[in-house]
């Protein structure tokens, strides 16, 4: 019996031992995702003063969401030929900060889910951590497009397709992060 019971103590100390070192994994994870996601963000801003077009600043969150079909042909055909290069510089940083972003989102939601007790929010933090993958390539796929109209500024009926792209990475990106970043925070119980 004392026998047993001394397995039985010391191999819970040892599970115990493990999910904390996937946890000290997971929060290393994320502080390399945020040096990324700082560092990139940092170089994006950084160009941003160059997006110019007629004299007037445009945007990349305006060509993502706010402006029609219309403006977004009339900017990517009116680019000088520097401006074309700083935008698809921000547009190569992009790759390297979704790399932070969604990878440090997913480990935010791995994070939260270790010390969540209810096992249907376990489940659910764990779907909104694979869901990352799917924000990515909606991500991929907005860039892409990007990229393509910038060397050729023709937009067929694809347009649609990249707002709902677009509007996805969003809502998953957001959603999670808003979600696990107090679960992530909180004390474990």
């Amino acid at each position: 019996m004392s026998g047993s019971y001394l397995y039985l103590k010391y191999s819970f100390k040892y599970i115990c031992k493990q999910m904390d070192s996937g946890y000290k994994n997971l929060q290393k994870l994320f502080l390399c995702c945020l040096g990324l996601f700082i560092g990139t963000a940092f170089c994006m801003k950084w160009m941003e003063p160059g997006f110019i077009h007629n004299g007037s600043l445009f945007t990349i969150i305006g060509l993502e969401i706010s402006y029609p079909k219309e403006k977004v042909v009339s900017i990517l055909s009116g680019l000088h030929g520097h401006v074309k290069t700083i935008l698809r510089y921000h547009l190569v940083f992009d790759f390297a900060f979704m790399a932070g972003v969604y990878t440090g989102i997913a480990a935010l939601c791995l994070m939260a889910r270790e010390k969540a007790t209810n096992l249907t929010l376990k489940q659910f933090l764990l779907l909104l951590a694979l869901l990352q993958l799917v924000a990515w390539g909606c991500d991929i796929y907005e860039n892409i497009c990007l990229l393509r109209w910038i060397k050729t500024p023709s937009i067929g009926n694809e347009f649609g397709v990249y707002h709902l792209a677009v509007a996805a990475k969003w809502i998953i990106a957001l959603s999670a992060a808003l979600l696990a970043i107090p679960l992530a925070i909180r004390r474990k119980k």
